[in-house]
């Protein structure tokens, strides 16, 4: 996501590289290739040209302390503008009423039933109330099933009429039945269609006026670009809808429909989807995936991903270990499924400040653990436990049995040994502490 806008943005900025001061002359070299950057990831021309003057009307006669050279001036306003562009703050989706309804619309493929899924997960888990989904798109072979198979996949209850194709009826049915039973908020998932038609914004007006959603999202493919900025725009002159939802932001984009979707049709992106992973639902924060744009990572976000992951007495349990320094191979491998579950691993690598750019011609994915967890499997639970007893002829059965190399369980018996002695200074330092004295100061 936005690697290439990054790359070319930090060649801009190096054209003030070594500048005394910013002058007309050396902004405007600057702002030009800025403005090239975000024409190529999909911007428009007009966005790209206002964001441009913005930045460079601010960096004019902009009093640089003698401690802040020029190219480093640049980037912070470039920030910041960035963040004013996306619209400065998170925005919360509204869940009041009793039960709220939050109403789901936009085109076929853009991800409305995966992401109606994700939500549901998201308010059960993370505000811990009661969800019921609603099975609205009848136009869609399989929507249905689609959405009962993930209904089923969180533990969340999907409320249909099969053969019915009135979503208004569906839907209303669906709200009483939460009334009735103690329900706090009905998802609706609405049908779509493969292109922006009479039909579909009739049918789409008609079930807003049914139901008074407390809050309508449009979800759209970031990968469609501009084409994603033109739809959300159609789709809010007959909706007026509360926020948009960008999916698909770990495919091939380049970041314009995130950068211009606020600017032109005046709502806030409220959440942003990557992955197929249930859990693989972020609020979209403008000011963090600015600094992800320019290189600065989103260590917070990282956080905070590792907290939804952290079980408490597992890691009592896991310090205990470690300071009478019993960490074993199995407490490896349970580590090793604790990553995977914040997500890909190259995307979260790429949160800490410059090693976006280090991976960037990485092939880096979860695919990459198999290898190491093969050959745990292979180990008897004895091995596991305990790893010294590991000699030459139990490393050559555990590589035959996990279709590897002698060379490839040396290797992982030698990290393991750094991540144990690395881990024990961890805790010892107390680590937890330090990161949230440093959340503390982001804040």
């Amino acid at each position: 996501m936005f690697e290439n806008l990054s790359e070319r943005l930090e060649r801009s900025f190096k054209i003030l590289k070594g500048e005394g001061k910013i002058t007309e002359v050396n902004i405007s070299e600057a702002m030009k290739d800025i403005r090239r950057a975000l024409l190529d990831a999909d911007v428009s021309y007009k966005i790209a040209k206002q964001f441009c003057d913005d930045v460079k009307k601010k960096a004019i006669g902009q009093n640089v302390l003698t401690a802040v050279k020029p190219q480093q001036m640049i980037v912070k306003i470039v920030h910041d503008e960035l963040a004013a562009l996306m619209g400065s703050n998170a925005s919360d989706v509204n869940l009041k009423g009793s039960p709220a309804v939050v109403l789901v619309a936009g085109l076929n493929g853009s991800g409305k039933t995966t992401f109606s899924g994700k939500l549901a997960l998201n308010i059960k888990s993370k505000k811990g109330m009661k969800v019921l989904l609603a099975a609205c798109d009848y136009f869609r072979p399989a929507a249905i099933d689609q959405l009962k198979v993930l209904g089923e996949q969180i533990g969340v209850p999907v409320y249909a009429e099969e053969g019915v194709k009135d979503p208004n009826r569906i839907a209303l049915n669906a709200i009483a039945k939460a009334k009735a039973e103690g329900y706090s908020v009905v998802i609706v998932d609405t049908a779509g269609r493969l292109a922006v038609d009479q039909e579909l914004m009739d049918e789409i007006s008609s079930l807003k006026e049914a139901v008074q959603p407390t809050e309508t999202l449009f979800v759209v493919d970031a990968m469609t670009g501009q084409d994603a900025v033109e739809t959300a725009k159609i789709f809010n002159e007959r909706l007026d809808f509360d926020g948009v939802v960008l999916t698909k932001m770990d495919g091939d984009t380049r970041g314009g429909a995130a950068l211009s979707i606020k600017a032109i049709v005046g709502k806030p992106i409220k959440f942003v989807s990557m992955g197929e992973k249930m859990e693989a639902l972020d609020v979209f924060h403008p000011a963090r995936i600015a600094d992800r744009i320019l290189g600065m990572g989103d260590v917070v976000s990282l956080v905070e991903k590792a907290q939804e992951q952290f079980d408490e007495a597992q890691a009592r349990e896991l310090k205990k270990k470690l300071a009478k320094d019993q960490f074993t191979l199995w407490d490896f491998y349970n580590q090793i499924q604790q990553i995977k579950k914040m997500g890909n691993i190259k995307d979260l690598a790429s949160m800490i400040p410059g090693m976006g750019k280090a991976l960037k011609d990485v092939d880096l994915d979860n695919s990459s653990f198999k290898g190491i967890e093969a050959i745990i499997l292979s180990m008897t639970p004895y091995e596991r436990e305990h790893p010294d007893c590991i000699n030459g002829s139990r490393r050559k059965r555990i590589a035959d049995g996990s279709g590897t190399s002698i060379a490839e369980v040396n290797k992982l018996l030698k990290q393991f040994e750094g991540t144990r002695k690395m881990m024990k200074t961890v805790m010892g330092a107390n680590m937890g502490n330090m990161m949230k004295g440093a959340m503390k100061r982001r804040r």
